[in-house]
C-alpha cells in the first residue's frame, strides 16, 4: 500500500486533537478472560504437584510482571522466561528458574519436561523452547493464556485455553485464586521444590575464564553487570552473545531487556540501543553486539555521534559469525564455510572514532574491568569497546534444534 501525500497538505498548518475513540473495524480482542476457564485453570494448579509458569514476552508487553509475580508468590509456582521475557520476574527471585529453551539453564528446561502442569501466560510455544513439540513436556496439562486466539492450540493444544490480555487475565486468576484459598497457603509441593534446587545446584550456568585469556564473553557480561548493579538496559544483536547475555545479565526488572526474538534480526543492537537512549535518556544502555552483527549497522553510529547519544556498545570481536561456527562444528564435522571474519576485520577503535564515537580495546581479561569502566564515565558522546574474545568459545547448555529437551548438552564433550 502506498500513501502518497502532496506536499502542499504536509506544508500545511493545522490544529491536532486527539480522537475521542479509536475504530479499527474487525480489530475486537477479547481482554478479560471466560470466568468458567479461568475458574478451571485455578483448579488444575491448585490441584498440581508440578507446576511450571511458562512465562512469555506478551507479559511485559501487557505491563503484567508486578500481578505475575504476585501470582507466582500466591499460588507458589516456579516460573521460567522466555527470551522475550528476561524481567518479568527478578532472576533472583527463589521461584525463579531462569530461561527456558535451546539454550537455556539446564533446570528451566528440565523442569518444563518433569512438569505435570504448565501455565503458559502470553508465550506461543516456539521451537526453539519446545524443541520437538512430540517429545515436550509429555506429562504437562497445560492452561494457555494469549490475547490472539490463532496461537491457541497451534502448536500444543490445551487442557485450558484462556484467550485475553496477559494483565487482564492475570488479574482475574489472582481474584479467584485468593478465593480458593480461602486465606490458606497454596500448597508447598516440597518435593517438587527439592528436585528443582538439587538440579540448579548439580547444573548451574558455567564456563572458565584463564587469568591469561582469552577473553569470554560471559566474563565481559558479568562484569558489566556488576559494574553498573544490573541498573541498565541491555541490547543484543543476534548469536552466541545475545544468548550469553541473556544467561548471564541476572535481570531484575522488565523492559531491559531488548533484542529482536525469533525474527533473528542480525545488526538489530546497534540502532534499538540508540533508540532506547534517546527514550529513556536518563538510563545506562549498553548494547552487547558481534562483530558480524555489529559490521552490518554500525554506520547508524554517525546519527548519534551527531546527535550526541551517549549509547555504548561492547563488540564481542571474536573474527567469526560464531553461532553459524559452533552449530557447523558441532553438526556439520567443522565443515566451515562463510564463517571466519578474521581477515576483513576493521580497527573498531579507529572505525568508531572516525564517526565521532570513543574507542576503547580490551585485548586482555585484567583490561575489561577498567575498559568499562572508562566507558561508562563518558556521557557526551557515544562510545565503541571492542572486546577481543575467545575465538572458539561456544554456548551452552544447548538442546540441538528439533531435538528432545531430554537431550541437553552441557558441554562439547557430552556430543563424544
Amino acid at each position: 500500500m502506498l500513501v502518497d501525500l502532496p506536499k502542499n497538505v504536509l506544508n500545511a498548518e493545522m490544529k491536532w486533537h486527539r480522537p475521542a475513540q479509536l475504530n479499527l473495524p474487525g480489530y475486537k480482542p477479547s481482554t478479560q478472560g471466560h470466568p468458567k476457564q479461568v475458574k478451571a485453570a485455578v483448579e488444575l494448579i491448585h490441584r498440581s504437584e508440578r507446576p511450571v509458569l511458562y512465562v512469555g514476552g506478551g507479559v511485559i508487553r501487557s505491563g503484567a510482571s508486578d500481578a505475575l509475580r504476585e501470582l507466582a508468590e500466591l499460588a507458589n509456582l516456579p516460573a521460567v522466561t522466555t527470551l522475550m521475557a528476561r524481567g518479568a520476574i527478578p532472576d533472583s527471585h527463589p521461584l525463579a528458574l531462569g530461561m527456558p529453551g535451546m539454550h537455556g539453564t539446564y533446570t528451566a528446561i528440565t523442569a518444563m519436561q518433569r512438569a505435570d502442569l504448565l501455565i503458559a501466560i502470553g508465550a506461543r510455544f516456539d521451537d526453539r523452547v519446545t524443541g520437538n513439540p512430540a517429545t515436550f513436556a509429555p506429562l504437562a496439562k497445560v492452561i494457555h493464556v494469549d490475547v490472539d486466539p490463532a496461537e491457541i492450540g497451534k502448536v500444543r493444544d490445551p487442557e485450558v485455553p484462556i484467550v485475553g490480555d496477559a494483565a487482564a487475565v492475570i488479574d482475574q486468576l489472582i481474584a479467584v485464586m485468593r478465593k480458593r484459598l480461602d486465606g490458606h497457603e497454596a500448597p508447598r509441593r516440597e518435593p517438587w521444590f527439592a528436585q528443582l534446587r538439587e538440579w540448579q545446584r548439580d547444573h548451574p550456568l558455567r564456563y572458565t575464564q584463564a587469568p591469561d585469556g582469552p577473553i569470554q564473553q560471559q566474563y565481559v557480561v558479568e562484569e558489566l553487570h556488576r559494574l553498573t548493579g544490573g541498573d541498565a538496559i541491555v541490547v543484543a544483536g543476534v548469536g552466541q552473545h545475545q544468548m550469553w547475555a541473556s544467561q548471564f545479565w541476572g535481570f531484575e526488572r522488565p523492559n531491559t531487556w531488548i533484542n529482536s526474538g525469533g525474527l533473528g534480526t542480525m545488526g538489530y543492537a546497534v540502532p534499538a540501543a540508540i533508540g532506547a537512549k534517546v527514550a529513556m535518556p536518563e538510563e545506562t544502555v549498553f548494547a552487547i553486539d558481534g562483530d558480524g552483527c555489529f559490521q552490518m549497522t554500525f554506520q547508524e553510529l554517525i546519527t548519534a555521534s551527531i546527535e550526541k547519544i551517549p549509547v555504548k556498545i561492547a563488540v564481542m570481536n571474536n573474527h567469526s559469525l560464531g553461532m553459524v561456527k559452533q552449530w557447523q562444528r558441532l553438526f556439520y564435522n567443522e565443515r566451515y564455510s562463510a564463517i571466519d571474519l578474521s581477515d576483513h576485520t576493521p580497527d573498531y577503535v579507529k572505525l568508531a572514532e572516525a564517526m565521532g564515537c570513543v574507542g576503547l580495546r580490551a585485548d586482555h581479561p585484567d583490561e575489561v574491568a577498567p575498559t568499562l569502566e572508562k566507558a561508562l564515565a563518558v556521557d557526551d558522546r557515544p562510545v565503541v569497546v571492542e572486546f577481543r574474545c575467545d575465538p572458539d568459545a561456544m554456548v551452552f547448555p544447548m538442546v540441538p534444534a528439533g531435538g528432545s529437551n531430554d537431550d541437553v548438552i552441557e558441554r562439547a564433550e557430552d556430543l563424544a
